[in-house]
């Protein structure tokens, strides 16, 4: 069965040879090809590389343009530092006063240097692989994408302090995100994932005012053109399981200190939870066993329709026997089925 037939298979609830692997994979990625992250970061041709890699190695069903939360912030013009072989920053805010939200440039997905080579490492990954593997684009969520270009101290502020101004800014970058998403749909990508971090350290009635309606317009966007929604927020969202739902997206992403039982019964026959054993405790630092019992496990919470992955990237430096684990672990479940 190929990959692709098996996520649209798990996902009506129909039986499959074993359940998807939508392991995230960036910094692990790079590295199990030789290359610095600034090159997986800058250049499309070795971010592909890298995933082709890893989806053969490590049996996983996905491959994936995510990279780094930075390439819409970049192209908005924030300065950006990119490590030879470390992770990117942003010394300081784009909008380190919120006056400056009135001369902000909204960046076009077709010029903007780093999201147009998001754009076209989904084009040569439906060239490769279109049809029998999923192929993931990525956008940030309109709250976090205000975070990555307020700073998260600014904004956690500004929502309290100046909601309006929040909501204009937030405007903004809805509408870059769902332009960013679109180009990658029509480039070939068969889901979006929306990261919103930021989203699980805020309240659920701030959720609902700042978080809710823009992840649902852009999952909303994703549809029109045919596309799966893939909501993946870091962090403790126990408190949003009942809200995450109603983005309308049909893959929801938990992280590992999140219930994964008690996601599945709020998901009910909505999205599909995904996840969500402890990426440094269980895979990481754990044994091939423990890998093995945390993907059972979490497959026997989860549901028939589940998925499996980590509860957030794999780190850098895990064992590949523990990744060859929990694949041996989706082979083992598929065939008791």
């Amino acid at each position: 069965m190929k990959a692709y037939e098996r996520m649209t298979r798990r996902l009506a609830g129909l039986s499959v040879d074993r359940p998807p692997n939508f392991n995230i994979m960036m910094t692990f990625a790079a590295h199990f090809i030789g290359k610095p992250l600034s090159q997986y970061y800058a250049d499309h041709r070795v971010l592909v590389a890298a995933n082709m890699a890893v989806l053969e190695a490590f049996h996983l069903d996905i491959v994936q343009a995510i990279s780094d939360p930075y390439r819409e912030t970049s192209d908005f013009g924030a300065q950006i530092d990119f490590p030879q072989d470390g992770l990117p920053l942003c010394r300081r805010p784009l909008l380190s006063d919120p006056a400056q939200l009135l001369s902000l440039k909204a960046p076009s997905p077709e010029s903007g240097r780093r999201m147009s080579d998001r754009v076209e490492a989904v084009r040569v990954f439906r060239q490769r692989v279109g049809g029998d593997i999923p192929i993931m684009g990525w956008v940030e969520g309109a709250l976090a994408q205000a975070a990555d270009l307020r700073g998260m101290l600014n904004l956690m502020y500004d929502l309290t302090e100046r909601p309006g101004w929040v909501e204009e800014l937030l405007e903004m970058c809805v509408k870059v995100e769902i332009a960013f998403a679109r180009a990658q749909v029509t480039a070939g990508a068969d889901i979006i994932g929306l990261g919103d971090a930021v989203a699980s350290q805020i309240s659920p009635a701030m959720y609902q005012r700042f978080a809710l309606p823009f992840e649902r317009r852009i999952f909303a966007a994703v549809h029109e053109l045919g596309a799966l929604a893939r909501l993946h927020i870091c962090g403790d969202t126990t408190h949003l399981l009942d809200l995450m739902p109603l983005t309308g997206a049909d893959i929801i992403d938990l992280d590992w200190m999140v219930n994964f039982e008690d996601a599945a019964t709020a998901f009910a026959d909505g999205p599909v939870a995904c996840g969500n054993f402890d990426p440094v405790a269980v895979v990481l630092q754990g044994t091939p066993e423990q890998v093995r019992a945390s993907t059972l496990d979490c497959l026997r919470l989860g549901g028939s329709r589940s998925f499996s992955a980590a509860g957030c990237e794999i780190p850098d430096g895990t064992p590949h026997e523990n990744l060859l684990a929990q694949a041996a672990a989706l082979r083992e479940y598929g065939a008791a089925q």
